[in-house]
């Protein structure tokens, strides 16, 4: 009889279970309905408090992102608040690409997650809260293709139009932390960050941009496997009715300032990437990205501008996905954020690596940084 027990059946879980002998699995990674992307796990382990676990994820080189697994460690939970790191290697040559997971729980009961995860409960206790607070007004801006609401927090008093836009890819759950701390930010009364970016913008904020693979428990795509970030050009009802939804009320609002958050597999840092690529780009208009970069640079320590994604040539920018499309059609400066799976490399935190209590500081850094932006911009 075995000694553990794995289940996956519940929001976001995702892992098949290929063999239990005693208090060691052997699992592998289920792929995104409709699509070859598989990269997110998250499951529960129960078994004797005290005795040691080992689990083993194979096949890993044909996962969406093999460069991700190495130095990465896997997050673990007795409470499913607080995330540590488990003691986690992984060998390229073992059963095509193997990560093996050690751990020994205290109790009877242990969850391993990919990231911390972000649930659809917590997302809706998120959107009901902010929806509360004064001044805060929330949209649903449609439905996704499982049923689901796409939810828009709209608030503020200003001229300078502001979307944050995040979880497109459902797996970066690192998004959706950083739209916890944000809205923590924008939200109390007494913080002057977010009171002071309430009375110069009005801000359109979408938590969690794909809710069916968020629930489904995909990496990067929707129910029928349609990878979002790359329908901004032309989204269409059947594939991307969540970015049809978005960028119509983009159309109807106008964008002045847009930054779309999500997470990496293989680079250990925070990262901003850009719009160099747009064809007739001007020095004023990627002006306004540079800006912002180097005063985020200058404001947190767990920003850096030296690891990052190659900027494209001129004219050469793929026009199908957010920051792009959004910087040409609204002429306005855009951004996508990036946070690691990983712990930073030049600045780690070994016990819980990088986690959701800094992507909410982050969240917060960012925000903080926008209202230097445009009080510079101002002046």
């Amino acid at each position: 009889m075995s000694s553990i027990a794995i289940d996956a059946a519940f929001d976001s879980g995702n892992i098949e279970v290929q063999e239990i002998a005693g208090n060691s699995a052997r699992l592998a990674i289920r792929k995104d309905n409709q699509s070859e992307f598989a990269q997110w796990f998250h499951f529960r382990v129960t078994g004797p408090a005290g005795e040691p676990v080992e689990l083993k994820i194979v096949n890993l080189n044909a996962s969406a992102y093999p460069e991700g697994w190495p130095g990465y460690t896997a997050c673990v939970s007795e409470d499913r608040e607080y995330w540590a790191r488990a003691e986690t290697t992984f060998d390229k040559e073992e059963a095509n690409g193997t990560l093996t997971i050690s751990y020994t729980p205290a109790g009877n009961v242990a969850w391993f997650a990919y990231f911390a995860p972000y649930s659809m409960e917590r997302h809706h206790d998120l959107v009901s809260e902010a929806a509360a607070s004064e001044g805060v007004d929330l949209v649903r801006l449609g439905e996704t293709l499982d049923g689901q609401p796409l939810d828009c927090l709209e608030m503020g008093e200003g001229e300078t139009k502001v979307w944050f836009t995040a979880r497109q890819h459902p797996g970066e759950t690192q998004a959706e932390w950083w739209m916890e701390g944000a809205l923590e930010c924008l939200t109390d009364p007494a913080d002057p960050v977010g009171r002071g970016l309430r009375q110069r913008c009005r801000l359109y904020i979408v938590p969690n941009c794909n809710p069916d693979g968020s629930r489904r428990g995909h990496l990067r795509t929707n129910a029928v496997g349609t990878n979002l970030n790359r329908e901004w050009e032309t989204p269409t009802a059947e594939k991307s009715p969540e970015v049809l939804a978005i960028r119509n009320r983009m159309d109807e609002t106008g964008v002045d300032f847009a930054m779309d958050v999500h997470g990496d597999e293989a680079i250990p840092a925070v990262f901003l990437a850009g719009y160099e690529g747009l064809p007739g780009l001007t020095d004023e208009h990627i002006g306004g990205f540079n800006r912002y970069e180097a005063i985020l640079d200058r404001r947190t320590p767990d920003f850096q501008t030296r690891l990052g994604y190659p900027k494209s040539a001129p004219g050469k920018a793929n026009m199908t996905m957010a920051t792009t499309q959004i910087a040409q059609r609204y002429k306005c400066t855009a951004m996508t954020l990036e946070m690691p799976y990983k712990d930073l490399i030049d600045f780690p935190e070994p016990e819980q690596g990088w986690s959701p209590e800094r992507c909410k500081m982050l969240g917060r850094e960012c925000l903080a940084a926008l209202l230097e932006w445009i009080e510079t911009r101002e002046g």
